[in-house]
């Protein structure tokens, strides 16, 4: 600023010094005539540059300032080096401004940010998935204007968003949102969107669950202390026949209930057990030939039994687990089947190289509705015929889980009054070809 002064200062000297050499050679008008061109073309040499600075301020930020000599040149120099600070600047938030927003984008929950009167300033594009928004569109417009279901609108204007709020979308049918609203600044908010549908969807399978084990337990548990109840109340009046019966009964009913609790201990095993199976080489005609045994002993000659075993000798995986999918498959064959029915039971190579088991009846069949949901746990499409068999709810879903650790798939097919056929396909590389190999 001294400089700047100075600088005018100096000009004013120089003028008055002309105008007094002037005056002192001719006259006083002479005089005052040059010291009146001297500060008319000073002020028009101003003008100009004061004119170039006016058009530079209307120009893009970033425009070169003017070149200029004398005491414009030093404020020019000055407007410029503020020119290129404030354009630093200005770069440096647009950066952090844009990091910001990639953060946000890459949340994994939608973020909406809304105003003072719950406008929408922006969003990212998990909340444009979530609530179907156009951001040429939407930006601006009332986020109650967009999402428009009575809880939400009740939720955004209570003003207590301790809590989250679970929203079914009417828009995407079938998906589950948790709803926060998190306050910042003036009056600003974040509505903040999870997708909880999965979750809510296990959970819902968890409290299923339960329920269905409380039931399946309830019934025999049930049975037994009914008799036993009889057996203590009148022990000199029950018969002795009638009382083995009695026990006969309760003891099946025990050892129904010993079953689901020894598949509830295998699946969980197999549930939080590791992803793959551990990988021994399985003698599959022995592990086969037992298969074989246990389902002509379950049926007892009520059945025509056909096995074919012309598949690989040796499979790599768990032969415990591998036994526990075939005579799972085996048993459901046969008590799924009524009396002089055909059972076929086929071990064999497949054309990609891997090898296939095959449990195939001439039974009642399942409608195609019931076929993606017959590994659910607990699943049974007539529940009546599943107890009369005594089995679990359990032997599918520990199949499933089974042949997924060992990379292998289950295909069912069936007919209603035609029978089924369920096959278990193991790839390539779970098989070795030879014995020695």
């Amino acid at each position: 600023m001294n400089t700047v002064w100075l600088g005018a200062l100096s000009s004013l000297i120089l003028i008055a010094i002309l105008a007094l050499l002037v005056w002192a050679a001719t006259d006083a008008i002479w005089g005052l005539i040059v010291f009146a061109a001297v500060l008319l073309i000073l002020g028009l040499h101003h003008l100009r540059y004061l004119a170039a600075l006016l058009n530079w301020a209307r120009q893009p930020i970033g425009t070169p300032v003017p070149e200029a000599s004398g005491i414009w040149a030093m404020a020019f120099s000055a407007l410029n080096r503020r020119a290129r600070s404030a354009m630093a600047l200005r770069e440096e938030l647009a950066v952090t401004l844009q990091r910001f927003r990639d953060a946000g984008q890459a949340m994994p929950d939608g973020v909406i940010i809304l105003d003072q009167q719950n406008a929408i300033e922006w969003f990212n594009g998990l909340a444009q998935i979530h609530f179907g928004l156009n951001p040429e569109r939407d930006i601006g417009a009332t986020v109650t204007n967009q999402l428009r279901q009575p809880d939400f609108v009740i939720y955004l204007e209570s003003n207590n968003y301790a809590e989250p709020l679970i929203l079914h979308s009417t828009r995407n049918i079938g998906q589950t949102l948790a709803l926060q609203i998190v306050e910042f600044g003036s009056g600003q908010k974040l509505l903040l969107s999870r997708d909880i549908t999965q979750i809510e969807r296990m959970e819902t399978m968890r409290r299923d669950f339960v329920a269905n084990v409380s039931h399946e337990l309830k019934t025999p548990l049930t049975v037994v202390i009914g008799f036993l109840e009889t057996l203590l109340d009148q022990p000199d009046e029950t018969e002795r026949r009638k009382a083995a019966r009695y026990l006969q009964m309760a003891q099946d009913q025990s050892v129904r209930m010993q079953r689901l609790v020894d598949d509830l201990l295998t699946l969980s095993a197999l549930e939080s057990g590791s992803a793959s199976a551990n990988d021994e080489r399985v003698d599959m005609q022995s592990l086969l030939a037992e298969v074989l045994r246990d389902t002509q002993a379950l049926s007892a000659g009520r059945h025509k039994i056909e096995a074919d075993f012309a598949g690989p000798p040796m499979l790599l995986g768990s032969g415990t687990e591998l036994r526990s999918v075939f005579s799972n498959l085996a048993s459901n064959a046969v008590n799924y089947t009524p009396r002089e029915g055909t059972i076929r039971l086929r071990w064999q190579g497949l054309a990609d190289g891997g090898a296939g088991f095959s449990a195939e009846d001439s039974g009642i069949g399942i409608e195609g509705q019931h076929i993606p949901r017959l590994t659910e746990r607990f699943y049974r499409v007539d529940r009546s015929r599943s107890r009369e068999t005594g089995g679990t709810g359990l032997g599918l879903a520990i199949v499933k889980h089974v042949l997924t650790r060992h990379q292998a798939q289950l295909d069912i097919s069936s007919e209603p009054g035609h029978g089924s056929r369920f096959i278990a396909r193991f790839p390539a590389r779970r098989v070795v070809a030879k014995s020695g190999s």
